[in-house]
């Protein structure tokens, strides 16, 4: 890579980590009932799969390691939000899923987080966001591959 496109890179990633950590400061201080982003993320997964997950599928679809998501899952599960029972075919896995407390907290953090995504949508400008996203999703996608 030369100087400039090193330069290039360093700046992007270094304005999508800053722009990450502003994000979630501010999407935490408004998530209702001590929710973590960690634990809106899980029961949205959850939510929008409409089926059960074993911790390990879960643990791979966040990319965090298995101790991280057990985690996450136990605060869920002392808060209501997901049942977690044996697999009937193999009692060494557990399965998740979200329950009906669970899917409330979910709407409940999407009505609270709408207002503050909406605000930076208009304040930055719909035309920009939508030429944004598919840099951004080519960009997922390639760090997904690797």
């Amino acid at each position: 890579m030369t100087k400039p496109e090193t330069a290039l890179a360093i700046s992007l990633f270094s304005e999508i980590l800053t722009a990450d950590q502003l994000l979630r400061n501010r999407l935490t201080r408004v998530l209702p009932n001590k929710m973590e982003i960690s634990h809106f993320s899980v029961l949205n997964h959850l939510a929008r799969a409409q089926d059960e997950r074993s911790p390990a599928q879960l643990a791979r679809s966040f990319h965090v390691t298995r101790g991280a998501m057990t985690n996450t899952l136990a605060k869920l599960e002392m808060a209501g939000y997901v049942h977690i029972r044996p697999d009937w075919d193999d009692a060494r896995r557990k399965m998740v899923a979200i329950s009906t407390a669970g899917k409330n907290a979910r709407e409940a953090a999407l009505l609270a987080m709408a207002p503050v995504v909406t605000e930076l949508v208009g304040e930055i400008g719909a035309e920009k966001v939508r030429a944004m996203l598919p840099v951004l999703r080519d960009l997922r996608l390639k760090l997904e591959g690797d």
